[in-house]
């Protein structure tokens, strides 16, 4: 009986273990945001770059290097701010109906607010695959989010 008690208590402090490291790994894996901003939706990012105006002023335009967006191929991805310079830029590819790992590079900052960073895509064996492309921001005083849609691949 003791052996049994002894088994149930470990079982019960792993659990507690996971949510304690659920809860601190959060803010990595799910990002806050104090302000979310909506990009429009009959933007494209397989044909164009998009733009959103931020409500405190500058402008964020997200653009990918190679269109159409190949799988497991790396390509560049842009950023472009203006109005602002922010203190961090990074960019979530997130999928939408199907979890495809952590897949979030920091940009490289280079001349007049832009920044840019090498993004390799995983296939998904479905051919088609939905991404949420969330531009994340920190201006010093808060951290902006933009979350644009991507549809990479193809049925064949």
């Amino acid at each position: 009986m003791n052996k049994k008690i002894l088994i149930d208590l470990i079982g019960v402090l792993l659990i507690a273990l996971v949510v304690v490291v659920g809860y601190k790994l959060s803010p990595i894996l799910l990002p806050k945001a104090d302000v979310t901003v909506q990009p429009d939706p009959a933007c494209d990012l397989q044909r164009e770059a998009c733009a959103v105006n931020l409500p405190s002023g500058g402008k964020i335009e997200l653009s990918m290097g190679t269109r159409p967006v190949p799988m497991v191929k790396p390509f560049e991805v842009q950023v472009a701010t203006s109005g602002f310079s922010p203190s961090r830029v990074e960019v979530d590819f997130a999928g939408v109906d199907m979890n495809m790992g952590f897949n979030r590079p920091e940009f490289t900052p280079g001349s007049n607010g832009k920044y840019s960073a090498t993004v390799t895509l995983p296939v998904c064996i479905t051919g088609l695959m939905d991404w949420q492309v969330t531009v994340l921001v920190e201006t010093g005083s808060e951290r902006v989010a933009i979350p644009f849609r991507l549809v990479s691949g193809s049925h064949e």
